[in-house]
């Protein structure tokens, strides 16, 4: 072993730079240069004791040894040059020159050296090229049928050996070829069983590769259907790989990312391009066998690269194309680009919230304190406009009013403010509702009768005892009552109604107002929002009251939902518990982003990131 090491070592030295990093290239040049040269140096090694023995030689041997130099110049021609067909091509014409100058010295075609003109193809089998094997059969023929001429024409010498002599020389010109033919034979077998080994070699690295690469390797046909697809898919899918074969992967494809997936497949195999495409994928999640749901729907984003599998045929038909694609569960980058959207709308709803702010509190402030500055000097210069004690007493109510107005305005912006910031504080105690809620519908009575608004209070007398802050729930009855009379046009009716269901008493408000747009119902409740375009800025206010109203019941651990028409009306509902116990950490807003349709949300499910927004508009 080790002197077939210290063989190979020196071999490889004498191989070709490129023929160093391919195994089944090395193995190739390594059948074609040992050979060669062992046989020559050999042969050259022998030629002293041959002239020792012989003689002076004839012209016809030192032509034979002098052939011998020719296999170590050849190999000198593969170790630089690394053209291993160019190789075979010389070494083809250096067999065929060799043989037709003994056949011509020897007799012709019926020389014992014609016979070695077979082996000259099949040494030319071992470049495995077709070209080189049919540049070698041309040649042995050309050779083969130039000594048939030459031998018809009678212009070769007689060989004047007796019988015997040409028997023997035949024997051994059969002999040797034969031998040499097998030696050939056994080279092309243990290239093959090289080339089987390597092919061994290499399909066990790229199984290993693909078991182990946590993207997901597939084959498919034309139409979807899978072919072949690595074992990371059950990782991925959390699904036997036998399952996704055909058309098992497709079935899992989100149904409105088909269309994509399939074109992307499609696109591939007809254009010679890659393609590249993102659809959602049916995941099997364990979760849902751990809670005993065996229902649960779970899609991952997959991002997929595909390009056209290359042809090992020619002769393969355009229609059974085939696709090599890589997937990658893309669910991460998936969420941080929802993220990141979400971000911007927070961010760009922020900035509206900013503006509306401005302009809301730029009518809301101005308007009461140019009241205030312009009758407070109408009193000063009284006696230049001979004011009575009446229109004193005027100006002085409207004054009042408007300081009632803006102080209204500014308790409005700080309840607000303490609510995001966890600061506003409930005292909790027994109540009895119902005359909490009159209180407030008498107090608005009034308001409503100018406007032409019918009011009508619907509480049962039975109303249970709840517990909770009373100033607060005055607020939320007052807030509502108030914002649906400010909607409802004259002739139009307000109902509010009260009643229990199970542990909750729900307070519903009613009315036949302007209603509230579908696309505005997503920030009802967000601060100093008023919806509507229609009816912008026709109703003085600041927007706050439904947003103070969320947050209050949001700190009492209840539920509003907000279900509206355009021109037919709008009905807020607010549920309580009848009992409530405060948390050690109340949160700032646990209502959720009301939609149009009438629905319970619970507290734990209110997103985080409104509560973000309210506290930067505020």
């Amino acid at each position: 072993m080790t002197v077939l090491n210290i063989i190979r070592d020196c071999l490889d030295a004498l191989l070709h730079p490129s023929a160093r990093y391919d195994a089944l290239t090395r193995a190739r040049h390594r059948a074609f240069i040992a050979p060669r040269l062992l046989g020559s140096l050999a042969a050259l090694a022998a030629f002293p004791v041959y002239l020792v023995m012989r003689g002076a030689p004839s012209a016809l041997e030192v032509a034979a040894f002098a052939w011998l130099i020719a296999p170590i110049l050849l190999s000198w021609f593969l170790s630089r040059t690394g053209r291993y067909e160019g190789a075979y091509v010389l070494s083809s014409l250096a067999l065929a020159g060799l043989v037709m100058t003994l056949a011509l010295t020897t007799g012709g075609i019926e020389s014992f050296a014609a016979i070695w003109l077979v082996v000259v193809p099949l040494e030319a089998a071992l470049s495995a090229s077709r070209r080189v094997v049919a540049f070698a059969s041309a040649l042995a023929l050309s050779c083969a049928a130039l000594l048939v001429v030459l031998g018809h024409l009678q212009v070769l010498p007689v060989s004047e050996a007796d019988t015997a002599l040409r028997a023997i020389f035949a024997a051994f010109g059969v002999a040797s070829a034969t031998l040499y033919a097998a030696a050939l034979a056994f080279g092309a077998e243990s290239l093959a069983r090289t080339s089987v080994s390597l092919l061994y070699v290499e399909e066990n690295r790229y199984r290993l590769l693909a078991r182990n690469m946590s993207d997901v390797i597939s084959r498919h046909h034309r139409n979807g259907a899978v072919g072949f697809i690595s074992p990371a898919a059950e990782t991925m899918l959390g699904t036997p790989v036998s399952r996704l074969l055909g058309h098992g992967l497709f079935d899992r494809v989100h149904v409105a990312d088909r269309p994509a997936y399939l074109t992307a497949l499609s696109d591939a195999a007809r254009g010679g391009e890659a393609r590249s495409v993102e659809f959602r994928l049916r995941r099997d999640s364990p979760r849902g066998r751990e809670r005993g749901q065996s229902n649960q729907v779970d899609f991952i984003w997959v991002e997929m690269r595909c390009r056209p599998l290359e042809k090992l045929l020619e002769t393969t038909p355009r229609a059974e194309a085939e696709v090599v694609a890589v997937m990658r569960d893309v669910t991460d980058r998936k969420n941080q680009e929802q993220a990141l959207d979400l971000a911007l709308t927070a961010a760009e709803q922020a900035d509206a919230s900013k503006t509306r702010f401005l302009a809301t509190m730029s009518h809301e402030l101005r308007t009461p304190l140019n009241a205030i500055i312009g009758f407070s000097e109408m009193i000063v210069q009284e006696e230049a406009l001979l004011l009575d004690a009446a229109r004193r007493k005027e100006y002085a109510q409207l004054i009042n009013d408007s300081g009632q107005h803006l102080l209204s305005v500014v308790n409005g912006i700080l309840d607000m403010s303490k609510m995001e910031s966890g600061n506003f504080e409930i005292s909790p105690e027994p109540f009895a509702p119902r005359p909490a809620l009159l209180n407030c519908c008498n107090l608005l009575a009034l308001k409503a009768r100018e406007n032409g608004i019918d009011l009508l209070t619907r509480a049962p007398d039975d109303l249970p005892v709840m517990t909770g802050d009373p100033r607060a729930f005055r607020q939320i009855a007052l807030n509502l009552v108030s914002n649906a009379i400010k909607f409802t046009e004259r002739g139009g009716t307000v109902t509010v109604s009260a009643g229990v269901e199970g542990s909750r008493l729900v307070l519903r408000v009613a009315d036949t107002g302007v209603g509230i747009a579908p696309e505005d119902l997503t920030r009802v409740g967000a601060p100093f929002f008023q919806a509507g375009k229609t009816y912008q800025r026709r109703h003085e206010g600041t927007g706050l009251g439904l947003s103070i109203v969320k947050s209050l019941v949001g700190l009492h651990g209840g539920e509003m939902t907000v279900q509206s028409k355009i021109d037919e009306g709008t009905t807020v509902t607010v549920a309580l518990p009848l009992a409530f116990t405060p948390q050690a950490a109340q949160p700032t807003s646990n209502i959720a982003t009301l939609t149009p349709a009438l629905r319970s949300v619970t507290p734990d499910q209110a997103p985080k990131d409104q509560a973000h927004q309210v506290k930067k508009s505020a």
